[in-house]
């Protein structure tokens, strides 16, 4: 069984720099998220120190500084994210949230193919 990875709204913005482009030195990541979000560089070390506690991050040491690094995939964040979610707010239930997209006409025409093309591959592994 996998461990759950559970990553605050204030570490996807770390997470997304890390996944951008990585290993980064806290000074290659500070204007990034100083432009992105307004943090101050010590709001960027406590970020960094905290997430690397929690396992997130890693780091190298190249003399003085370390170079972060994310120790987890954002493909397996974002399903674990996502499958949350739907559980909070839709009981789990994909159709729910789907009618709940297409009442509020919030799905364009490449949203409708993009989604048809997703069920059509969804299908066909099934059928293997």
């Amino acid at each position: 069984m996998k461990q759950e990875i559970h990553v605050t709204k204030s570490e996807w913005y770390v997470m997304t720099c890390l996944w951008e482009e990585s290993p980064r030195s806290l000074m290659q990541i500070v204007p990034l998220l100083s432009e992105r979000v307004g943090w101050s560089k010590s709001t960027c070390a406590t970020m960094v120190r905290r997430m690397s506690e929690k396992g997130l991050i890693g780091y190298r040491e190249n003399g003085k500084t370390k170079y972060f690094y994310p120790k987890v995939k954002k493909e397996e964040v974002v399903v674990q994210e996502t499958r949350e979610f739907l559980q909070r707010i839709y009981n789990g239930s994909i159709g729910m949230m789907m009618s709940a997209l297409v009442r509020q006409n919030d799905l364009s025409k490449e949203d409708i193919q993009e989604l048809k093309e997703i069920l059509r591959t969804a299908e066909e592994k099934k059928r293997s």
